[in-house]
């Protein structure tokens, strides 16, 4: 393997780590064996040189002095931070020894791992790990946070998670943004539609919150919270009322499209209006500009399946472009994700086979507070790598409570003392992507990328691969799959004959070329992975397993007597939690606020610049209140994941409900209810 770790100078290749579709490829420099500047690849096919501030400003999150060093022992409280330097033997032994007696007394499912993409890694997120704790016999972990529910809602009409190759919307005439502040979570698609609009394209943003990208619209379209599939229901409504859609198309490479006919007759403009918040008109325009323009291209956004009815609102979207033909469009068609094409042999990564007891338990990321204080049999035992519950869960407070259980050994493997960390008996330290081998697989564009190791560990930072191999060691698995070396992991994963599309993309091609195409083709013609094989208007697969099968507009479930619906959605300088400690990234954000309308602020007595209390049953929140119309009444809305220093109440994830989406166990993060008053002193 590649590794330019011995090289003190000079400017190497990477790739971006970070839980974003972009995935950028970058240029390191390094000086004196040291990190210096993060800069873009130019040649990058897609990237092209253009990266955002996060990655920019990245030496600075290396190399800051608050990184973890050494391998901690808690010494305070749980929640207090105090802790004390031990070595990594006495950290292992530590852990091993405690697990071996909670395997005695409570049995392995006593444990649960809990971790998500923190780095994108195939390896950092999901190989050595999940072969331990399989092997272990532990709790499995559903990792749903994020897409579970669109997902699932897109594979009901489509198959599989593709769509559209990204390269290919310079070529369309019409975006739709839908749900998305790409400007901030997916820059270089913005950057593709900007090359569009040069050659006469229209970009129109809908979304909740007039944010960057709703700014950058040539049209933007605000919309009520949850409510986007009845739009679409209404756009659907008026493609077949003025014989706006393709019936070749549908009749060839459809199946339920007299059914879905029918049925949308009940979702006219008048009653999507009222619904929606979207006034009649411009429903009209809406589907006449939808229906009258090819190619057209819908980026489906992750905010709205953050929704009760998150599923629907994908399945329904993913509809659209079939009723007008555009999967023959080249530039025509929806991204919601393409990571199906870049499907390596999760198998063989994962080995789900040492998993002897197929009846373990599995228990939804989303409701971990909940699992930790009243799951039986009880949870006795965590290891968190690659996430931050504490700060990026649902429902915090209950969270908190619970990782603040004293007969609860927990273990955090990060790069920062976080929030979490804070509560964990023991703390290790982890590299950062920079000094790991590992192979990246989108899931917007279409490249497989790969790290070859450019610094050498931070103090005595370890991997994650590392981590659990030494775990493995001590808790005495002799299997060969605990001995495999990165290489051999990504050259066996890359194997994968069931996915045509990795055709040629070799660990030995990767090392030379840096990045490589998955071969993908145009969807149509061709058979789909939907059960006719066709797109799935009308899905019988969704009538068994307990859906309408045709798309529907669900209202979201009652939330408590609050007035007013809750969107905490992302910022633009942090992702998730990461980077929320960083000064730099706080200072370009400059402080949390809570955006609302102007005629809910006059109704209460507040003014632009107060600070707030966002408050309901599960929590409350003190923010400066941003007044204006970048939201609908009735809606407020914040954007990032501001961590509680010196006790500040400024952590929005204390307000947001631990319910589960109507498919895949996906999060509701959007879909909670709150009150909002002045903050009296």
């Amino acid at each position: 393997m590649k590794s330019y770790i011995d090289q003190e100078n000079g400017i190497f290749p990477s790739v971006c780590s970070l839980d974003c579709p972009d995935q950028c490829g970058l240029l390191v420099h390094k000086k004196d064996g040291k990190i210096v500047k993060v800069e873009g690849d130019p040649e990058h096919p897609v990237t092209q040189g253009s990266i955002c501030n996060k990655v920019r400003n990245m030496p600075a999150r290396i190399y800051d002095a608050n990184r973890l060093k050494y391998p901690l022992k808690r010494i305070g409280a749980k929640g207090e931070g105090k802790f004390t330097r031990i070595s990594w033997d006495e950290a292992i032994e530590t852990i091993t020894l405690k697990w071996n007696q909670l395997i005695q007394s409570h049995g392995a499912e006593s444990i649960l791992p809990y971790s998500f993409y923190g780095n994108m890694g195939n390896l950092a997120a999901e190989s050595m790990d999940l072969r331990f704790f399989n092997r272990l016999g532990s709790s499995q972990l559903d990792r749903t946070i994020c897409t579970a529910a669109g997902k699932v809602g897109y594979k009901y009409t489509m198959g599989a998670n593709v769509g559209t190759d990204p390269e290919d919307t310079i070529y369309s005439k019409l975006f739709i943004f839908w749900g998305i502040n790409a400007v901030s979570t997916n820059m270089h698609q913005i950057a593709l539609a900007q090359k569009a609009r040069k050659n006469g394209a229209k970009i129109i943003v809908i979304d909740v919150h007039k944010n960057q990208t709703g700014r950058f619209a040539d049209w933007f379209i605000p919309i009520l919270p949850g409510t986007d599939s009845a739009l679409a229901l209404g756009m659907m409504h008026i493609l077949f009322a003025e014989n706006m859609v393709d019936y070749e198309f549908l009749r060839e490479y459809t199946i339920g499209y007299e059914e879905l006919r029918e049925h949308v007759k009940a979702y006219d403009p008048e009653t999507v209006s009222r619904v929606t918040g979207v006034p009649v008109e411009d429903i009209y325009k809406l589907a006449r500009m939808y229906g009258e323009t090819s190619p057209t291209f819908i980026r489906i956004g992750n905010g709205p399946q953050h929704h009760d009815n998150g599923g629907m609102f994908v399945r329904t979207i993913s509809c659209l472009p079939a009723l007008t033909g555009q999967w023959l469009v080249k530039g025509g068609g929806a991204i919601k994700g393409n990571s199906d094409y870049l499907a390596h042999h999760a198998g063989r990564l994962q080995r789900p086979d040492l998993l002897k007891d197929k009846g373990t338990r599995v228990i939804n990321m989303n409701v971990i507070g909940e699992a930790l204080l009243s799951m039986e049999p009880p949870i006795k035992s965590m290891f968190i790598y690659s996430s931050n519950p504490v700060v990026v869960a649902p429902n915090a407070n209950k969270v908190k409570k619970g990782f603040l259980r004293e007969d609860l050994f927990t273990v955090v493997h990060d790069l920062f003392l976080t929030e979490t960390a804070k509560y964990a008996d023991i703390v290790l330290p982890a590299t950062s992507a920079f000094e790991n081998t590992d192979f990246y697989a989108s899931f917007w564009h279409l490249y497989m990328q790969i790290q070859q190791p450019v610094i050498k560990p931070y103090g005595e930072s370890k991997s994650n691969v590392e981590v659990f191999r030494l775990l493995a060691e001590a808790m005495g698995f002799e299997e060969d799959t605990f001995k495999e070396t990165e290489e051999e992991m990504i050259a066996d994963a890359l194997q994968n004959p069931t996915n045509p599309y990795l055709e040629g993309i070799t660990l030995e091609r990767l090392q030379e070329k840096q990045y490589l195409k998955a071969k993908a083709k145009p969807l149509l013609p061709g058979k789909l992975k939907t059960p006719s094989g066709k797109i799935e208007l009308y899905s019988i697969k969704m009538k068994d397993e307990g859906h309408p099968p045709l798309p529907t507009y669900i209202p979201l479930k009652e939330d408590g007597d609050y007035p007013l619906q809750f969107i905490p959605a992302p910022n633009h300088n942090f992702l998730n939690s990461t980077f929320a400690n960083n000064e730099k990234h706080q200072s370009l954000e400059k402080e949390p606020s809570l955006s609302m309308n102007k005629k809910d602020a006059l109704e209460r007595g507040i003014t632009d610049g107060e600070m707030v209390k966002v408050w309901n049953d599960r929590g409350e929140c003190m923010l400066k209140v941003v007044v204006g119309e970048q939201v609908l009444p009735s809606v407020v809305a914040t954007q990032g994941l501001w961590e509680d220093p010196n006790g500040k109440q400024q952590l929005v994830n204390c307000l947001t409900p631990d319910r589960l989406a109507d498919m895949g166990g996906g999060a509701t993060f959007f879909s909670g209810r709150v009150a909002v008053e002045k903050a009296y002193k």
